[in-house]
Formats: structure tokens, sequence, C-alpha cells
């Protein structure tokens, strides 16, 4: 919107605002007689009209106006213009509910008269809006019809029978290869050289002296002791260096399920176990003494520390104790102590209570005194005032005595005014009711004032 438009919306919606009062009497009464079937949200849109029609016609002109209404809805402003412009309306109930908001004489002047003026022209407007909606109605009705026609088909022909597809023959499979179900060559050889080796190192265990062990790792495994001592002697007698062979066959008949590193495990800790003995052994042949009597000594030593311990432990105690009873003590003497302070605090309350009640006798006692003297105070005020008003009425007497005094001598000076001024009246109209002499008399020695 331009600066002109949008300042005439803001004109239009003050205006509706100003004067809705007599902007809703018409409108309601619209929608009461002739709008029965218009939508209440179309209310506003006929405000606005009514208020252009009655208060801006001649600003706005009446093109602009048949312009704004032709803008909009034909039927509804049709409808509109011809409930609101009708003189009948105008001159009767739309001017008396006017007339009790603003003058009569001021409603018929401004209003009702220019909107009796624009009649005419609002009536040839109402005829154009009921040809303009006449035409549209009877093109409606007269609207040319869609006359159906045949379809132009064509016969169709007869389908052919399909000839059956020849069925497809499958071909022949190539059988599954037996080696799918078998085992890989792969597989035996690993278990074959797992197992070799297993041989050699038992043979190189056996051959390394650890016979000790290997009877233990038997033991372990659950083996029968009479298969173990049979197996060991054989393989004594049968470990040569040229006898691998047979010793390698005794062992694959053992039911004894070891890796090699169990049973270097168990080598290793037999080996280990030996060397301790044998340095024992040395150690005693060099003459090293026996350690029951050192271990005798310690023992008697542990007892003492443990003893010393003992007795720091209890003395740690009795310590603890002596200290809870000190404290305990302590604790007691400070309760006598706050008790003999508080028997000191109570004391000296007490006696602090004591001087404020006598305090607060005195105090009452002067208040007393002080309060005896106000009424003595007020009972000579009272005999005061009442001497002061005996006095003002004394003075009141005086001064009405003299203002009586004054308003008869101002009267007795006024009658006497009035007396004379009667008396000059009666004088002056005795003059007037004597008879008046009419003619000229003439001065025959006057001279003229001409030349």
């Amino acid at each position: 919107l331009n600066v002109t438009e949008e300042k005439f919306v803001l004109d239009t919606l003050a205006g509706c605002i100003e004067y809705k009062s007599l902007l809703d009497v018409v409108v309601n009464a619209f929608f009461v007689r002739d709008g029965r079937y218009c939508l209440i949200s179309e209310r506003d849109l006929y405000i606005v009209i009514c208020y252009l029609a009655t208060f801006q016609l001649e600003e706005l002109g009446f093109r602009h106006f048949s312009r704004i209404v032709k803008s909009l809805d034909t039927a509804k402003m049709l409808k509109f213009l011809r409930f609101f412009f009708n003189a009948l309306y105008l001159n009767t109930w739309i001017k008396d509910e006017w007339s009790q908001f603003y003058d009569s004489l001021y409603v018929k002047e401004n209003w009702i008269d220019p909107l009796l003026r624009w009649q005419p022209k609002v009536q040839q407007l109402v005829e154009q809006l009921t040809d303009k909606l006449n035409n549209r109605t009877t093109t409606v009705k007269t609207s040319m019809v869609t006359q159906p026609k045949e379809f132009n088909l064509t016969v169709p022909k007869p389908r052919a029978i399909p000839v059956p597809l020849p069925i497809p023959v499958l071909e022949k499979r190539p059988p599954i290869p037996p080696s799918t179900y078998k085992p890989p060559k792969e597989k035996k050889q690993l278990e074959e050289i797992k197992r070799k080796n297993r041989q050699k190192a038992e043979v190189s265990v056996f051959c390394s002296g650890s016979h000790l062990s290997f009877l233990l790792n038997c033991f372990f495994c659950n083996v029968l002791f009479s298969q173990v001592l049979e197996l060991y002697l054989k393989l004594l007698h049968l470990v040569s260096p040229g006898s691998f062979s047979r010793v390698t066959k005794l062992i694959d008949n053992i039911p004894i399920k070891l890796n090699a590193a169990a049973i270097l495990r168990e080598g290793a800790l037999y080996q280990r176990k030996m060397e301790q003995e044998l340095k024992r052994i040395e150690n005693l042949l060099q003459g090293a003494g026996d350690p029951s009597e050192f271990l005798e000594w310690q023992k008697q030593m542990r007892g003492k520390d443990l003893e010393e311990q003992l007795a720091e432990i209890e003395c740690r105690r009795l310590q603890g104790k002596l200290s809870h009873e000190e404290a305990v003590l302590a604790h007691q003497n400070v309760i006598q102590e706050n008790k003999k302070k508080a028997d000191l605090i109570r004391e000296e309350k007490a006696e602090l209570m004591h001087q404020y009640a006598e305090k607060r006798l005195q105090e009452q006692k002067e208040m007393k005194e002080l309060v005896e003297q106000v009424v003595e105070g007020h009972k000579n005020a009272k005999q005061a005032k009442i001497k002061l008003q005996k006095y003002k009425q004394q003075i009141v007497q005086e001064v009405c005595e003299e203002n009586r005094e004054l308003l008869r001598q101002a009267l007795e000076e006024e009658e006497e005014k009035l007396r004379k001024r009667y008396e000059l009246i009666q004088q002056i109209r005795a003059i007037e009711s004597l008879p008046s002499l009419k003619h000229k008399f003439v001065d025959l020695t006057e001279v003229s004032s001409k030349g």
C-alpha cells in the first residue's frame, strides 16, 4: 500500500471504531431481517460499507464508492444496499435509533438527508448490480450441454491359440568325487610327523638319565605300577646306541599322553631336587653343623620379641585408659565450673530483675504523678476555656448591639433617602401633569442667522 491508501485504511478503521454503536444498529438489523442466511464472519465487511456510505461518501465520491462495491461479492452488496438505502427505513427506525445516541436534528441534517440525496444514484448502482447478477445467472442456465457420442470401436480379432513351448531337458550332472567324504592326506601326514617327534622326545629323555621323572609321569597318569616297573626295566636293558628302534617300539605301547614340554619340565624338576640334595650332603661332609640349635635360638628370640610387644601393647592400653579417666575428670570439672558460672549468672540476673522492677515502679509512680498534673492542667484549661468563651460571647453581644445600632441608623438614612426621592418623583409627576404650551413665541427683535 502507498501512503494515501494506508491513510485511507487507517481513517476507515478509526471511524468504524468511533461510530461503532451507530453501525451496529444497522448491521444487526440487517442480519435480523434480510441477512438471515449471511455468514457472521462477513459482519466487518458490512460495517465498513455502512461507514463509507454514511460518513465518507461525500469525501470519497460516488465513483470510488461504486468501484469498491463492485469489487466485492455482487449478491451480498445488492442485498445490503437495498436494505440500507431504503427511504422508509432511513426516515423511521434508523433515524430513531441513531437519535438515541446523538441529537435528532443533528442526525437528520448530517446523516439522514445526505443518504436520501444519494439514494437515486445508489438505486442506479443497485440496478447495475441486479443486471450483472441476472446476466451471470442466465449465462449459467443457457450454457451448452455436452452431447454424448458413441465410441468408434473396432471389432477385436479372435486371439490365436499359442503353441506350447518344448520342455527343456536338464543336462546330466557329473558324479561327486570320492575324495569329498575322505579326510585329506595332509592331516594324516601331520599326525605321522607328530607321532614321530613324540617318540624322539621320549627316547631323548630316557637317554639323558631322567628315568625317575618318567616314572613319576607314569604314576600321575594312572598307569599301573607293575606295568611301569616292567617297562622301566626293559628300557634299562634295551636302551643302547644301536637299539633306538626297539625302544621306540616299546614306547609306542605305553598308554601315557604327555607332550614334550611336560616331559622336559618334569626332568628339570627332578634334576633341581637332585642338585639340592647333593649340595646338602656336600655341606655335611665339609663339617657344616646341624641347624636345630639355630632354630631353637631363633624360636627363643621370637618368643622374647613377642613378650616385649605384648608388654608394650598392655602399656599403651593402660595409658589410654588413664587418659580416658583424665578426660572424664576434666569433663566433670568443666561441668562443675559451668554450673558455678550458671549460678552466678542467675544471681546477677535476679539482681538485675529486682533493680529493673524497682525502676519500673518508680517510673510508674512518676507517670501517675504526671498524669495527675496533666488532668489538673486539663481542668484548669477547661475553666480557662469557659472564661474565654464567656468573654467571646460578651464581645459578640457587644458587636451585635453595635451592628444593630448601625443597621438601624442605615435603615433610617435609607428611609430618609427614599422619602426624599419619593417626594421628588411626586413633584416631577405633578409638573408633567400640567398642560404644556405648544405654540411658538416669536421674538421680533431676534436677528436671523442667515448670511
